[in-house]
């Protein structure tokens, strides 16, 4: 099958540039028609691309979720098996729990002083606002109006 490049420039090949008269009219309905069944082809392959990203995407989510929970429920029996343990250390040929200390540090972050805090300051663009003050007419430096034409499969 030709790419959709060849194609067209054969449908220019069977009419007349000067004229505009087509030459080989039974040429030509067999180009279109080729030159629909490839449109066709690629539309249906990004459905079928979209379809698969969007069950990956929910997948992924259902995988998240699951990950999560195991973990909830790994801290849970982790916290469970310290306080029935309590301190001691326990050992069979399959596993060994032993403790290690560490130290951490908490901190209430309202009452924290001032000296001890970073400051964190980020700016990101209202987009929105941005939008509707360009469509009332403003000029924004750095900003502007893009046209977009967004295809719609179904």
């Amino acid at each position: 099958m030709a790419t959709l490049y060849e194609i067209d420039a054969a449908i220019m090949e069977c009419v007349d540039a000067e004229t505009g008269e087509i030459i080989d009219d039974e040429k030509l309905n067999a180009l279109l028609m080729e030159r629909n069944v490839k449109l066709e082809s690629v539309a249906l392959w990004i459905k079928n691309l979209e379809s698969d990203a969007s069950a990956i995407k929910a997948e992924r989510e259902a995988l998240e979720k699951r990950q999560k929970t195991a973990e909830n429920k790994a801290n849970s029996l982790r916290a469970w098996l310290l306080q029935a343990l309590g301190g001691q250390k326990f050992s069979t040929a399959r596993v060994a729990i032993s403790y290690r200390k560490s130290v951490s540090t908490e901190v209430d972050s309202d009452l924290a002083p001032k000296k001890w805090c970073r400051k964190k300051i980020t700016y990101t663009p209202d987009k929105a606002a941005i939008k509707e003050a360009l469509l009332s007419g403003k000029k924004i430096k750095g900003c502007r109006l893009v046209e977009k034409q967004n295809i719609q499969i179904k």
